[in-house]
């Protein structure tokens, strides 16, 4: 049934600290905290977990993306790293490290290979906004905002959202060129705060409700469509994969599995693979 979600992996397979879920091209799934802390787990499109790396010198995984050359980029929160892994070889390098990070949390990538990351500093309620270009080089996009968290780029790459989870916002910037301007207030929640988000192809952007226990779709115009209730109630992040684009896995911090569910619309991350044989 689309829409309904059901559980995708045994819950305790995964810590508290789960998050990250990413699909690369072959439908494998992966997310943070495998087993322990450290690690980064792969779910096979038929569910059977195990650890794919270890993370090394007390890094902890956060957001999990692809870039355009297939390689799996991590926000590293505890060592102000985003890691880079030969998903062949299974090497481990820095991409980029800036110590004037609070937590490196969420990313995003564009097709040019710039990602940008939320950072937020929890016990202050307030967060940053960087952006990573592909040789390394960090830049501050803004400071003094609340908890950045959940980021995406919408599919056409012309506006980028960064979500506030303490505040219960979600912005958006117009995207030009790794540029960004004209920041504009796109929703705001009345009660729960926000995780992780991920757009489909149409633009519809995915919000996972943190400690409501649902995700909830809101339309290019910023509109709810509708929304999804999960097995658990810490909902930490969502993504997109399955042989046609149209699965969502919703990470949950308080049962450590992953949900799922099926929607009519491909995600924007589908889209990329389609377009880019390497992505």
């Amino acid at each position: 049934m689309l829409y309904e979600s059901f559980i995708f992996t045994p819950p305790g397979g995964f810590t508290r600290g789960i998050e990250g879920p990413a699909c690369d091209r072959e439908g494998n799934l992966y997310a943070v905290n495998y087993q322990e802390q450290h690690t980064i787990g792969k779910v096979t499109p038929g569910g059977e977990c195990s650890v794919f790396v270890t993370l090394a010198g007390g890094s902890i995984g956060n957001g999990i993306r692809f870039n355009s050359k297939g390689e799996m980029l991590i926000a590293d929160y505890t060592n102000h790293n985003i890691l880079k892994v030969d998903m062949d070889t299974r090497q481990i390098s820095v991409l980029a490290h800036e110590e004037n990070m609070n937590q490196p949390n969420d990313i995003c990538i564009t097709r040019e290979d710039i990602v940008f990351a939320s950072d937020p500093l929890w016990k202050e309620e307030t967060g940053k906004l960087w952006r990573i270009l592909p040789d390394g080089t960090v830049d501050l996009m803004e400071d003094g905002m609340g908890t950045t968290n959940g980021i995406e780029v919408s599919p056409d790459e012309k506006t980028l959202y960064v979500n506030e989870s303490r505040q219960r916002k979600i912005w958006a910037y117009d995207l030009e060129a790794g540029k960004l301007s004209h920041k504009r207030l796109f929703y705001a929640f009345e009660d729960y705060q926000m995780d992780g988000m991920r757009c489909d192809q149409e633009g519809n952007l995915y919000v996972t409700r943190y400690d409501k226990g649902t995700v909830i779709i809101l339309s290019p115009q910023g509109k709810p469509i509708r929304e999804i209730y999960l097995s658990g109630k810490k909902c930490s992040n969502i993504a997109f994969g399955g042989p046609d684009g149209k699965t969502c896995y919703v990470t949950l911090a308080d049962t450590g599995n992953i949900d799922c569910f099926y929607t009519e619309i491909p995600g924007r991350a589908y889209m990329l693979f389609k377009e880019n044989t390497n992505f």
